[in-house]
């Protein structure tokens, strides 16, 4: 695995410069990286996902314990760099490597096949698009374990009533069940960020009955305006208030609720609710 001394060679090597515009910390503790694949709840047979491997830390740990790792790598330099290094670092393991010079975001089924688990330094500024898009794009992924901001592992794993409950808590819950599972230092990165990150761990569940895109554009309206009340809050979704809160009733939905207080379930409810006849 890389340390701090071989990943600011590596670094030098290639010229590379961590931007901010492309979220580049580099993680350089094994030890990090190790608990990382031991959180992951991983296979020998599974199919790894990972997102932004960068110089290659963690690809390194996940490549003994799976038996394959598609890595997307957006920056061509590292990308192009990726399995040279792992052939120096683990030559008996670079055939279970596979490398996409690919945006995260613009990656489908087509290209990445059917990977069983996603395990991903994800940079801070997408980090929610990204796992969300992964998921919707990829039902095949029965686990996922992502390094975030955190904050955003917060956001991302929080229940109805918590205070950082939101649109990021409801659209992941309707995927999976997500914890957040590890604070990791900022120490462990080179640049040194200026927040702490944490481990989210998320396990595939069946989505609530209804369609996704329905249902989201609820949970967008719900949050829109934290502070009103749903009845309020839909009205613009619904066309009125009158018929925000007839939908809300069919929905078994208290229009004196504020969307903090709903659960993924009962946001599909009222997308059902809304496209029923009579309501």
């Amino acid at each position: 695995m890389l340390g701090p001394a071989d990943v600011r060679r590596l670094a030098g090597e290639l010229g590379v410069r961590p931007t901010k515009k492309l979220g580049q910390n580099f993680v350089h503790d094994p030890n990090i990286v190790l608990r990382i694949v031991g959180a992951a709840g991983l296979r020998a047979d599974d199919h790894v996902l990972e997102v932004g491997p960068g110089l290659g830390s963690l690809t390194l740990a996940l490549l003994p314990a799976v038996e394959r790792v598609t890595a997307v790598e957006i920056d061509p330099v590292l990308a192009g760099r990726l399995g040279v290094t792992v052939g120096e670092q683990a030559p008996g393991l670079v055939g279970r490597l596979r490398v996409l010079e690919r945006d995260a975001m613009r990656v489908g089924r087509a290209e990445l096949g059917e990977p069983t688990a996603l395990v991903a330094n994800l940079p801070y500024n997408v980090a929610v698009p990204v796992v969300l898009h992964l998921l919707a794009e990829l039902p095949s992924l029965r686990t996922v374990l992502v390094m975030v901001q955190a904050e955003v592992a917060d956001r991302m794993a929080a229940g109805p009533g918590s205070r950082v409950y939101g649109v990021p808590s409801v659209k992941v819950a309707w995927y999976a069940g997500a914890k957040r599972v590890a604070t990791v230092p900022r120490t462990v990165f080179w640049p040194v960020p200026n927040v702490d990150s944490a481990l989210v761990h998320m396990v595939r569940r069946p989505s609530p009955e209804g369609d996704r895109a329905a249902v989201f554009a609820v949970v967008d309206a719900a949050f829109a305006q934290r502070r009103k009340t749903l009845r309020a809050a839909l009205a613009g979704w619904a066309g009125s208030a009158a018929r925000a809160e007839a939908v809300l009733v069919a929905a078994g939905v208290d229009p004196g609720l504020r969307g903090e207080q709903l659960d993924v379930d009962a946001f599909a409810r009222i997308a059902s609710a809304g496209v029923a006849p009579g309501v």
